[in-house]
């Protein structure tokens, strides 16, 4: 199966976070699956560690390493992404979120997040 990675989940497999339940950290590790991570958050973490909203030490150059040496592909955000937000219902104002939930529907991928607002969308997640 296909996965992207909601912002948190990442942050928290990078950091060791014992939040991540072991039944996430199951689906990351499994070979079978395609682990995804959008540019959006990296987008995010820029925006937060700039703001010092954010406790991740090495920002997002710290980030973007991770995601490479754990063999998890960066998806681009594309057109076909934009147009799916414009769509979308206005539960969730958060515009990473947003971003993150239009792009798992264009891409056909099941979001990893304990986000309860972006699980009230009609996207596959998991937690």
């Amino acid at each position: 199966m296909k996965y992207l990675l909601d912002t948190h989940t990442a942050l928290w497999l990078f950091e060791g976070n014992e939040k991540l339940p072991h039944t996430v950290r199951n689906i990351i590790f499994d070979a079978e699956n395609e682990i995804c991570v959008s540019v959006a958050s990296a987008w995010e973490v820029a925006i937060k560690t700039s703001l010092n909203k954010l406790g991740f030490d090495g920002g997002v150059s710290l980030f973007l390493t991770a995601i490479e040496s754990n063999n998890i592909s960066l998806l681009g955000i594309a057109s076909g992404h934009v147009k799916i937000v414009e769509e979308l219902p206005i539960i969730h104002k958060d515009p990473f979120d947003r971003l993150l939930i239009a792009t798992a529907l264009a891409e056909g991928l099941t979001i990893v997040t304990i986000d309860e607002n972006i699980q009230k969308y009609d996207v596959q997640w998991v937690w």
